[in-house]
């Protein structure tokens, strides 16, 4: 650790001593003050993972159909677009601190590919959950689960994008 700088120049006759305190202590909190054990630091073996952030990928069939579903209807906030050979094959979308990522299926693992099927993703948002409802609706959104109010004490609404991945959308109470 870095010593502290202090502002102004001391003289040789102007250092300050302070006086020292003198703690009384029985024999028995002596005894237990020299006893205490040092408390061990463990180390996980393997190490386990610290994430700043997390940025979910998705492809999708219609990458125009899904950004405007994302953008219009959600209110996510279109970002960096990425194109090969003049075609647009992504984009960056942003909620708040959160990034999604969308993606232009190339059709390589066939036409018939499903997606979304068995992915939930979570979002946290302290907006009203009623006032972000009817703003999805009026929007041309359809909800796959109305506002409700959860066990857990939270509030949320579901909706599925274009490709099928379920969105759930919460605040806590």
């Amino acid at each position: 650790m870095a010593a502290r700088k202090r502002s102004g120049t001391r003289t040789a006759g102007s250092s300050r001593a302070r006086p020292k305190k003198t703690v009384k202590r029985t024999s028995a909190q002596a005894t237990a003050h020299v006893a205490a054990p040092t408390r061990e630091r463990r180390v996980r073996d393997p190490e386990t993972l610290r994430v700043r952030s997390f940025e979910p990928a998705l492809t999708v069939n219609d990458l125009e159909l899904s950004m405007r579903f994302y953008v219009d209807v959600l209110g996510f906030v279109a970002g960096d677009r990425w194109s090969d050979g003049g075609v647009q094959r992504g984009m960056m979308l942003k909620a708040g601190a959160s990034q999604l990522s969308l993606s232009q299926d190339d059709w390589a693992r066939g036409r018939d590919r499903k997606k979304g099927e068995g992915v939930r993703i979570w979002c946290r948002t302290a907006q009203d959950i009623d006032r972000l409802a009817a703003r999805i609706k009026a929007a041309g959104g359809h909800l796959t689960a109305e506002p409700k109010d959860q066990p857990w004490g939270g509030r949320s609404l579901s909706v599925d994008d274009p490709d099928g991945y379920h969105l759930t959308i919460s605040r806590e109470k």
